[in-house]
């Protein structure tokens, strides 16, 4: 059988097309390679996080009283146990329904933000943003141990109304590295004293607070892009 120039011009297969000069196909440029690392990592940050606060916490919860303090460093340094119902650096929030509310509200944002992280993994988005949001994964799972468990946990030991889901959140890191009065001319807050910086936090806040700064600063552009 003789083949015509039109057919042997239908049986040629193209050439793939590159992607910018590289010796690799287009599909292959732009997709990105899932290695075990990409998730080993940002979870083994998350697992050393929570192990910290809850470390942290518990030590607190189990030598001090509610309101004791020492010194750290100086007096721009200091531990002091408080804890709280409510959202981070000791806000309060709506009362006993009110806490069960933010408590639920926590688990299912926390849930979002571990299906995010995942989201970016497998999209390939740079290990730094990833890491960004394992922050803030950590932090709200720490905070949201303490409201599941310790309100049966310590019960005993605190002498508040507890219960499952309605745990207090433990709080010591204290900074207040700068005090003095307000200035006269100021209206409204003029001759009070002020401190900064005043709220108690504690290291699952911090880590939020850090996660947060870090996209903030870094990965604005790359967050649109997801």
């Amino acid at each position: 059988m003789t083949i015509n120039s039109e057919e042997e011009e239908s049986l040629i297969v193209p050439e793939p097309v590159y992607a910018q000069e590289h010796d690799i196909p287009a599909p292959q440029a732009i997709r990105h390679r899932i290695q075990p690392s990409d998730f080993t990592i940002p979870l083994a940050l998350i697992l050393i996080v929570l192990i910290l606060d809850q470390v942290i916490k518990i030590w607190i919860k189990k030598t001090m009283l509610v309101g004791e303090e020492f010194s750290v460093i100086g007096n721009w340094f200091i531990i002091h146990f408080t804890e709280n119902n409510g959202i981070a650096f000791g806000q309060e929030f709506g009362g006993r329904n009110g806490k069960l509310f933010l408590t639920l509200f926590r688990m299912m944002a926390a849930g979002g933000i571990l299906w995010y992280m995942f989201h970016l993994i497998r999209r390939g988005f740079p290990r730094g943003l990833v890491l960004s949001i394992a922050l803030i994964f950590a932090g709200a799972m720490g905070n949201i141990i303490d409201s599941i468990f310790y309100g049966v946990v310590f019960e005993p030991i605190n002498n508040y109304l507890g219960g499952w889901f309605h745990g207090k959140v433990v709080d010591m890191f204290y900074f207040p590295i700068l005090t003095g009065i307000y200035p006269s001319w100021i209206p409204g807050l003029g001759g009070t004293p002020y401190t900064f910086f005043e709220p108690v936090f504690n290291l699952a806040d911090a880590s939020i607070s850090i996660g947060v700064i870090l996209i903030i600063l870094f990965f604005r552009k790359g967050l649109k892009e997801t």
